[in-house]
């Protein structure tokens, strides 16, 4: 019998002890007694699901990858949410993506990320839609089909990172895809769907200099811009947790690299073409690919 629903029922009794002589003598006795009432109380957490439900088309192999990389992408949210009601809009990383915007709302994105009700939503491993057998689709999001569902293809199995590897590889958060590591990835996927999104998470600007843009030109979209808030998550959490107080933004040498070879150009995109493109479908039909 669980102590949290059981309510206390207290009462007095009236005793009289035995005569002492011609007089009588009344004692009050209170007695609490506890009486169980799990059936008719109200539980207002009950069936409160924070984790991401993953369907049953998912193998073993899929579905110990894409539980921990949903537990990864609740940690990267969740260290982007704290960072924030940390510094508030006095962070450098703060003024950067988002302006001079009050953070509030930047904060409940990534709070529905941790803690909202995910009973509606879901991942999944068939390929239902028939998108994944197309050339360069790493996952999607079900849009008309399904609008809390996204479909996680073969791709995202063998070219995801996980957090541990943050700053590795050659990693760094303005020159590498947003959607390299599982958790930025999944970010884009969860913020798609009603639930989460609420239809109001967007592509507003995708790419890391027109983010950057967007902050100085339109705070109100900045802070609902996927892309942006995506790479704030990944910026933030290199620089306070997997390389403290160095991060690895990697724009430090901007200004030169503008001024840098044709040469340079060509490399940077041999190297995207190497990593291929990733598509997925939106609500109205339109294929959005990065």
């Amino acid at each position: 019998m669980k102590l949290n629903h059981i309510l206390p029922f207290v009462f007095t009794i009236v005793c009289r002890a035995a005569p002492a002589s011609s007089s009588s003598i009344s004692v009050d006795v209170t007695v609490t007694k506890y009486v169980d009432s799990s059936s008719t109380a109200y539980d207002w957490s009950e069936d409160w699901i924070k984790n991401f439900p993953i369907h049953k088309s998912c193998n073993d192999s899929q579905f110990n990858q894409l539980s921990n990389a949903l537990e990864e992408t609740q940690i990267l949210a969740a260290h982007a949410r704290d960072h924030t009601a940390r510094f508030g809009n006095l962070s450098k990383f703060y003024q950067k993506y988002f302006g001079d915007a009050p953070s509030g709302e930047v904060v409940g994105w990534f709070e529905n990320i941790v803690n909202s009700d995910k009973s509606n939503t879901l991942f999944r491993c068939d390929d239902i839609d028939d998108n994944c057998k197309l050339d360069g689709w790493a996952g999607h999001w079900r849009g008309e089909n399904a609008s809390n569902e996204n479909v996680i293809c073969d791709l995202s199995y063998t070219s995801r990172l996980y957090l541990s590897q943050m700053c590795s590889q050659g990693y760094t958060v303005s020159k590498s895809k947003n959607s390299l590591f599982w958790a930025g990835d999944l970010l884009h996927r969860i913020w798609h769907t009603d639930s989460i999104g609420q239809g109001v998470v967007g592509h507003y600007a995708d790419t890391y200099d027109e983010c950057l843009k967007l902050a100085k030109t339109n705070t109100t979209e900045a802070v609902r811009n996927s892309a942006t808030l995506r790479y704030y998550a990944l910026d933030v959490y290199a620089y306070d947790i997997a390389v403290p107080g160095k991060g690895c933004t990697g724009d430090e040498n901007k200004d030169s690299e503008d001024n840098s070879s044709s040469t340079t150009d060509a490399s940077k995109s041999s190297s995207e073409a190497e990593e291929g493109t990733e598509c997925h479908t939106h609500s109205n039909g339109e294929t959005h690919c990065s």
